[in-house]
């Protein structure tokens, strides 16, 4: 009996048809859809559909050809919130496989020159996925504060005023362990050893930098306006720093420091309060914190803004001196209008 043929004509045509489907599949699925590098926000819970009209609004071709990869890939089953980069000349391939795997590309996360949980939360708010009033929420709650073995006032301190890289989508409690990792980074052997001569911990230590920052942003002058807190507080001096008055009323516009705002009664206002306020006034630069460290060792008591509205300070040994320095600025103040 002659021998049966194994495949049939039909068959062989069907074979053939399918392999040339599956080669201009193929070809279709790692030919470049990205002439320029761009970048996509897919937002937590999104849908399937979502993540491709994304992709439609960031200029990628034949996104038609990246819905069925990303079907046959089931990525249209578990599709992962982030921010990515679409290289150029990716294909829906690569696009697939990044967005399969959760591949973002980190955020960088700046935030300086914040004086509440407000207004940290807002920036941090307005680069991150994160609602601001859930941060916010959570940052003050007393389990965030324990977590860490600090104080709820003390919480806005963890937060050192730098650029960190971070995911878009980093939760309010993966955050704030991204930032406690990097408390820990930032008091390194050099920044610990040096806390000895200062007689403070590292969260005081960061609370008079906050008002040292808010005294004056000249750098050069921070280590001086430093000593000068440091020799107060040895002698058991009240701090009468002006910047926790203005904290302590809530009005940060303030420009001229009056009676009535010394006696608001508030744990922050040190015309009232010996030693430190609860917690930072606001997240200190890191040049305000290590000038803290390494304090100028002088005899100054006493400082004030000159005349001349330079922002810088006279110093004084004596109340005699400093009240002297204190009518001159007034006098300024008074003939500028302010009042």
């Amino acid at each position: 009996m002659a021998k049966k043929h194994l495949f049939s004509p039909l068959a062989l045509l069907l074979i053939v048809a399918v392999g040339v489907v599956g080669a201009v599949a193929l070809g279709l699925a790692t030919r470049s859809v990205v002439n320029e590098k761009s970048e996509i926000f897919i937002p937590s819970g999104s849908s399937y559909e979502k993540v491709i009209s994304l992709l439609d609004e960031a200029g990628v071709e034949r996104v038609g050809v990246v819905n069925l990869v990303g079907r046959l890939k089931r990525l249209d089953r578990n599709p992962k919130a982030g921010h990515y980069t679409l290289h150029k000349g990716a294909t829906p391939l690569t696009i697939v496989n990044m967005l399969r795997s959760g591949a973002q590309t980190p955020i960088r996360l700046t935030f300086n020159n914040t004086r509440t949980l407000e207004q940290l939360a807002g920036r941090i708010a307005g680069q991150l996925e994160v609602d601001s009033l859930a941060l916010l929420e959570h940052l003050r709650e007393p389990s965030t504060a324990a977590k860490y073995s600090i104080e709820p006032e003390e919480v806005i301190g963890l937060f050192i005023p730098n650029t960190y890289e971070v995911w878009w989508n980093s939760s309010p409690e993966a955050l704030t362990d991204r930032m406690a990792k990097e408390w820990e980074r930032f008091w390194n052997e050099e920044r610990t050893a040096k806390l000895s001569r200062t007689k403070l911990s590292r969260m005081e230590v960061v609370t008079l930098a906050s008002i040292v920052y808010e005294e004056t942003k000249a750098v050069g002058e921070m280590p001086k306006i430093a000593g000068v807190y440091i020799n107060r507080l040895r002698r058991g001096m009240p701090l009468q720093a002006c910047p926790t008055t203005k904290y302590a009323v809530g009005d940060f516009t303030i420009k001229r420091v009056l009676h009535k705002h010394t006696q608001t009664p508030s744990p922050y206002n040190t015309y009232l309060h010996r030693g430190l306020p609860p917690g930072p006034i606001c997240t200190p630069s890191i040049a305000a914190i290590d000038a803290v460290l390494g304090y100028t060792d002088h005899k100054y008591l006493y400082f004030c803004a000159k005349e001349d509205f330079s922002g810088r300070h006279n110093f004084s040994t004596n109340l005699a001196q400093h009240n002297a320095y204190s009518r001159r600025y007034s006098e300024a103040l008074r003939h500028a209008g302010i009042r």
